[in-house]
């Protein structure tokens, strides 16, 4: 009896563990200054600040047996409000390898850092000081300027790339100002929220999120400091088939600051890539690359080097396939940001030019300029003065032609409904 009795106790402690890590739960709080910010928890919305959730108390500490509640997976939370910058935040610290008395593994856990979070929002227009370079629409494409040899290239923008390093991984990146803004992928700084970027000079500037766009693979950072080199953005109408292009980056297994040349093989959209407007290359763009800048010859940023494609649909192996998303996509950006900023035109004989703000009902249409591809709405156009042929097209949808005189420091907005096909 006396053994008996003792293992109906021994198997009896687990459960009682387990009845007490559901019934003693722990209140996990963030707050924000200023409040009503929302909250994701891993990219799903749970509600506004002050924001309170109860979580197993297991999630707080190391749980005392296998049976009781524990954290499989980390916890990233963002916290956005209209006229503030995101901050992003890994709640978790692991994972952490679960053993038993026995000395067995039974699986991974994470633990909750914290039982309060508390953040201070900064405000855009704090956040995005400096003035970008961003240079004209009209007339770019026959700008006469010699083209740079590769090395004067290099030379010129390479203090101005980064390496942008996460827990988990890192990628490249580049300044858009001289005080601290630098533009990357969504991809490399999803999921991050300790950041460092490594300057060409090796100098490792602590950075945060400021911006991360919904629909495009574009997110900009920040550091502390100013007078950065940092480097022109040329918009899609200074992008030609091509002409010749120098992609830099730091390659996962190479030296930093890899630079690759190749040329302009193809222009426009690219589903399978996500929405923008996409150039490919044959420069290779390498994992590590993804965020770096896509120069012309003028060592302007026409791309941010995104992806590689290795197959095709069939399955087949294909060689050259590199993308950038245009420098187009992320000076949309910017002007949300910078509505006085407009482009810095060369010099020229013409008649002036107008702006054209493009949207359309479906949203993330694909917009056509006298049959050339600039882009999806919502945009803004800047045309050169005189008749153009404005086309909007969707898929599924009939498309929108419009031949319109744009007159010179005009400013039109076109909102056209695109209707199904029948």
């Amino acid at each position: 009896m006396r053994v008996a009795k003792w293992i109906m106790c021994f198997m009896g402690w687990p459960m009682l563990a387990f009845l007490a890590a559901s019934v003693h739960a722990k209140t996990l709080s963030i707050t924000s200054t200023p409040p009503n910010a929302t909250v994701k928890i891993n990219g799903l919305v749970v509600g506004k600040t002050p924001y309170i959730a109860k979580f197993p108390g297991g999630y707080f500490r190391k749980t005392r047996s296998v049976f009781g509640a524990r954290l499989e997976h980390p916890i990233v939370a963002r916290i956005s409000l209209d006229g503030y910058a995101s901050q992003q935040v890994i709640l978790t610290e692991g994972p952490f390898t679960w053993r038993a008395f026995n000395g067995h593994t039974d699986g991974k856990y994470w633990l909750i850092r914290t039982d309060h979070l508390e953040i201070t929002l900064e405000p855009l227009s704090r956040a995005f000081t400096g003035k970008p370079e961003i240079t004209g629409a009209a007339n770019e494409a026959s700008a006469t300027k010699s083209p740079l040899p590769v090395e004067q290239i290099v030379e010129k923008a390479n203090p101005a790339v980064v390496r942008v390093q996460g827990a988990d991984g890192w990628g490249s990146g580049f300044f858009i100002t001289g005080t601290g803004l630098i533009a990357t992928n969504k991809h490399v700084v999803e999921g991050e929220s300790n950041l460092t970027a490594v300057t060409s000079a090796h100098q490792r500037l602590p950075a945060h999120v400021v911006y991360i766009d919904p629909d495009k693979d574009i997110a900009i950072v920040k550091v502390k400091g100013d007078a950065f080199p940092h480097l022109a953005l040329a918009s899609i109408k200074a992008v030609q088939k091509g002409e010749t292009v120098v992609a830099i980056g730091n390659p996962g297994g190479g030296l930093a600051d890899t630079v690759t040349k190749g040329v302009v093989s193809g222009i426009g959209p690219y589903r399978a890539l996500g929405s923008g407007t996409w150039i490919q290359t044959d420069a290779a763009i390498n994992p590590g690359n993804s965020g770096g800048p896509l120069l012309d010859t003028s060592g302007r940023v026409v791309g941010i080097n995104t992806a590689t494609v290795i197959s095709n649909g069939a399955g087949e192996q294909v060689q050259g396939m590199h993308f950038a998303l245009s420098a187009q996509n992320l000076i949309d950006v910017l002007r949300n940001f910078y509505p006085a900023s407009r482009p810095v035109t060369h010099p020229t004989a013409s008649a002036g030019a107008g702006i054209v703000r493009v949207d359309s009902n479906p949203s993330g249409a694909e917009i056509y300029v006298n049959g050339a591809f600039v882009g999806d709405t919502p945009s803004v156009l800047h045309l050169s003065a005189g008749i153009h042929k404005i086309e909007i097209k969707a898929a599924g949808r009939r498309s929108w032609q419009r031949e319109m005189n744009v007159l010179k420091d005009s400013q039109v907005t076109l909102r056209p409904t695109l209707n199904p096909q029948i």
